[in-house]
């Protein structure tokens, strides 16, 4: 998630909205830029049309990336549509330059997460792919752009992110990303999710600060 991380994914209009549109007639650039997405841009490097596209679909299952939009950076910057999708499904770089793809649900969160705002509660259960793993986010504030003693960071290989229907549901999954199967990130706000890795987890997962004792499973 991400730093996205939520993770976390724009729209090919972007009016405000945070919803890939499908149609490739009504591909546009956007001159209204959300908040959060010129840090998304500066995580693409630079890098060509192609380069972006190439690297924001590996995040995900070759069949589901084939057919998804791509949002990247256009010559002034700012978030645009590169490549138009037809599934519904969206991918991009995040602003460490993370790879992911999003389903509508997860587009819809990633809005309320860019801007701050209340995510609306998923109407079926949403799925984001970062195939590629990430390169470190706090398992407990949402808005940690650094390690510290207390905030659990956590570097994951390749994952699967999941929003549930029912926050209780999260309730039947621990909070450690060391358990060895999934985990709850953010638990206790309203950015929870879902942690589904599907590749041993990073050695240095969780490292702890200079002197400091590993901080313990927050309940």
């Amino acid at each position: 998630m991400r730093k996205i991380v939520t993770t976390v994914a724009v729209a090919l209009v972007l009016t405000g909205g945070f919803v890939f549109a499908q149609d490739a007639a009504k591909t546009k650039d956007s001159s209204k830029a959300m908040p959060g997405h010129e840090s998304m841009a500066k995580g693409s490097g630079g890098s060509s049309k192609a380069s972006i596209i190439a690297r924001a679909t590996s995040a995900a299952p070759p069949e589901i990336a084939r057919h998804a939009a791509v949002m990247g950076p256009g010559p002034d910057g700012k978030m645009t549509e590169l490549r138009a999708g037809t599934n519904g499904w969206g991918c991009m770089l995040g602003s460490l330059g993370d790879p992911m793809c999003l389903d509508k649900e997860w587009q819809a969160w990633g809005d309320a997460w860019m801007n701050k705002k209340d995510p609306p509660q998923p109407k079926s259960v949403g799925i984001a792919y970062m195939l590629k793993g990430d390169k470190g986010a706090s398992n407990t504030d949402p808005y940690a752009t650094k390690a510290t003693p207390d905030n659990q960071w956590v570097v994951a290989g390749p994952h699967v992110m999941v929003l549930l229907t029912d926050p209780a549901q999260f309730d039947a999954f621990p909070t450690d990303p060391k358990a060895g199967g999934p985990w709850v990130m953010w638990k206790g706000t309203k950015y929870v999710h879902l942690m589904v890795p599907i590749a041993p987890m990073p050695k240095a997962a969780m490292p702890a600060a200079k002197g400091a004792a590993a901080p313990p499973e927050k309940k």
